[in-house]
C-alpha cells in the first residue's frame, strides 16, 4: 500500500484498529488518548485549536494539507516538495498554506503538541525538524524513549523543560486536538495522507511539477 489509510470512526473502532496505545500510557510521556477518543467530537468545542498557516491569508489560492508527523509519505513530501512550494508560492505571497494534523497514533499527537507548544511562529520550523528526523525519533516504538526524543526536539527549537511538560501533559488539549482532527477530516472526507485541498478541490500526493501546474492553473483562473 503506497499510502497509510486514515481511520475515521467511532472511538471503539479507533481503539480496535489502532491497538492498545489508546488504552495504555506510561507515566510522564504525555496525555492518554483513551480519554481523547472516548468522546463525541461533534460535542467538543474546538475553537481553542489554532489553524496553523503560513503565506498570504488573502491569497487567491489556499492549500490545505492533511498529514501525520509519523507518515513516511508525508515526510517525503516535506523533504522533496514543500521547500520548493514555500520558496516559489508561499514566501512570495501567491498562496495561503494551511497544515492540519492527522493522528494515526499517540506519537503523531505528541509530535503535534510539541510543534504547537512553540506557537505559530515556531510551528513550521519544529515541523521541519520532526519530518527531517522522523526515522530517528519514531524508531524503536518505545513510548518513553520517543517522548524523550520529542522533548529533545522541542528544546532544540528553544522550548524549556517546563513548557514541554505543560504542553505534553495537557490532557484537555489532547482531547480538543483529536476532536478537531475528527471534525475536519470527516467534513473534508480525508481517507489517506498526505491529502491536499486546493481551493476546496481534493488532490492526492503529488511531485513538485504536478503541484506547481495545479497551482498555476488556479492562480490563472
Amino acid at each position: 500500500m503506497n499510502r497509510r489509510q486514515l481511520i475515521i470512526a467511532a472511538p471503539a473502532a479507533l481503539i480496535g484498529a489502532a491497538g492498545i496505545w489508546y488504552a495504555t500510557q506510561p507515566s510522564g510521556t504525555g496525555p492518554n488518548l483513551a480519554a481523547a477518543v472516548a468522546q463525541d467530537a461533534s460535542q467538543v468545542d474546538t475553537s481553542a485549536v489554532e489553524e496553523m498557516s503560513i503565506g498570504n491569508p488573502d491569497a487567491k489560492v489556499t492549500v490545505t494539507e492533511y498529514a501525520s508527523f509519523t507518515c513516511p509519505h508525508c515526510r517525503n513530501f516535506h523533504q522533496t516538495v514543500f521547500g520548493k512550494l514555500k520558496s516559489n508560492y508561499i514566501d512570495t505571497g501567491k498562496i495561503n498554506f494551511i497544515y492540519r494534523e492527522v493522528y494515526f497514533d499517540r506519537f503523531g499527537l505528541w509530535a503535534a503538541m510539541v510543534a504547537r507548544c512553540g506557537g505559530k511562529m515556531r510551528y513550521f520550523g519544529i515541523s521541519d525538524i520532526l519530518y527531517d528526523t522522523q526515522e530517528e525519533w519514531v524508531s524503536g516504538g518505545d513510548p518513553a524513549l520517543i517522548a524523550q526524543k520529542l522533548r529533545k526536539i522541542g528544546k532544540t527549537a528553544g522550548l524549556s523543560d517546563a513548557e514541554l511538560e505543560t504542553c505534553l501533559n495537557d490532557g484537555e488539549m489532547a482531547k480538543t486536538l483529536v476532536a478537531a482532527y475528527q471534525k475536519n477530516a470527516e467534513a473534508d472526507d480525508i481517507k489517506s495522507t498526505p491529502t491536499f485541498l486546493i481551493n476546496g478541490e481534493k488532490y492526492s500526493n503529488m511531485n513538485y511539477e504536478d503541484f506547481s501546474t495545479v497551482l498555476d492553473q488556479k492562480l490563472a483562473e
